[in-house]
This record gives C-alpha cells, structure tokens and sequence, in this order.
C-alpha cells in the first residue's frame, strides 16, 4: 500500500505530550540521522514544513537559522522536515544562501539537518499530515523534546500561519527552568519574572502559605503563590558554556 493510500486505520496515532519520541532512521542534508538516540542529552526542537521552495518556509528558515546559536545556548537542536527529496532540500537551502534576502537576513546558511520524506512515513508517525488541511503535505507542527527523547510540547499551525520563533524561543527557556526549580510559569512569562509554585496539598500547608513565613513568596490566595527568580539565577541554571 503507497503512502497516499494509506486509510485512518492504519494511520499511526499521533504522538502526545508525555510519550516518547517515535524512533526513525532517516537521510538528511547533514547525513543519515537515528532519531532520538543521536541527540540524547539534547533538548530538540523537532518541526516540519510543508514544502521546500515556498515563500511562508523559506522565512520561517530563515529566522529558525538566524537564531540556532540562541537555542544551542540553552542546549537546544534544531530539526526539520518536509516531504520533498534530498536533491531539492539541498537545492532550496542554496537559493536561499545565495539569493533570498528578509527583513534584515541575507546569505543565511541553513546548517542544521533537513529530513527527507518522500513516503511521508515520518511525518504519518508524528501526525505531521492533516488531511483536512492537505492530505500531501506535512502542517507546520512543532515537538520539543527533551535529553530523555520525551515530547514535553507539541504545537500546530495550519500552511497559511507562520511561527513565532521568540515563542519556540520561550518556550524553551520556561520548560529548563520548569524542570531545573520544580515551579510552573504564568501565563506570558519571561525570565525574570516571578514563576508559579504549586498549590498546597493540605489546609495545614495552605494555611502556612498564607501566612506569608517563606522568603520571597506572595500569595493572593492559598492556590495561587508566586516566587521571585531573577534571569540571572535562571541563565547560570539553565544556560550552557
């Protein structure tokens, strides 16, 4: 059975937040990859676009490029796919080295791996393909995972919607820190700002919440506590040399 006759029954199920990484082998522009075990010990970030020589990916190339050495910072990889072949993978990353220029980008070299999907039997394991949407090419999805091969967040975004790359960037940043400190963030947080502690189990610990004995800790309810925790601890915490 082809790729394209594939019926929902035998579609893979979509991976979840939680699960780990479906393992594949594939080509890439940067040499066949083993996926996740080549980046054990590395956060990931893992996307698909839908189509080389389009304009919407070749921007979101670019900026994901521009910004690699930001998120190798935080120990963060970048991976990408698409359906296309090889040859047209690395035909489209040199036009847009030698030709392409946005906003302030030019002459951007895309140095990361490009997975090659013709059979789309990657994207079907990642629930990349969404028919209603195009039943041929892979949406702009988006898996971050973390050193253990785990999926930690998954994001969709239909062929018409560009990313916000400072939200992948973000995103990053608060699940280190999540898992460095043993706190949750608020909703828009940045480094610096105070992040969230988790609620009390018992009256006892609620009440000892409220009276408001512990450093650096304000409540406006026994639920809902804050912790101050500056970008200077989170960077020494999280940030690689």
């Amino acid at each position: 059975m082809t790729a394209a006759a594939e019926t929902p029954a035998t579609t893979p199920p979509m991976p979840r937040i939680g699960d780990p990484a479906p393992a594949f082998s594939a080509v890439s522009t940067r040499g066949k990859i083993d996926f996740p075990a080549d980046y054990e010990g590395k956060w990931v970030i893992f996307f698909s676009h839908p189509a080389d020589f389009t304009p919407v990916c070749t921007t979101e190339f670019m900026t994901f490029a521009s910004m690699q050495q930001q998120f190798a910072a935080y120990n963060t990889e970048l991976l990408g796919l698409s359906v296309d072949g090889l040859y047209s993978h690395i035909a489209w990353l040199r036009t847009i080295k030698e030709k392409i220029a946005f906003r302030d980008l030019k002459n951007v070299d895309v140095s990361f791996p490009v997975i090659e999907d013709v059979s789309l039997s990657v994207a079907r394991k990642y629930g990349m393909v969404m028919p209603g949407e195009d039943s041929t090419k892979a949406v702009r999805a988006v898996f971050v995972i973390d050193p253990k091969g785990i999926i930690r967040v998954i994001i969709y975004y239909p062929l018409s919607l560009g990313r916000n790359f400072d939200e992948l960037l973000r995103v990053v940043k608060a699940l280190q820190t999540c898992d460095h400190f043993g706190v949750s963030t608020p909703a828009d947080w940045q480094p610096g700002e105070p992040v969230v502690l988790a609620a009390p189990g018992t009256t006892g610990a609620a009440q000892e919440r409220m009276a408001g004995t512990a450093e650096g800790v304000e409540c406006t309810e026994w639920f809902l506590c804050t912790k101050k925790l500056s970008a200077e601890e989170i960077e020494a915490a999280i940030r690689v040399a």
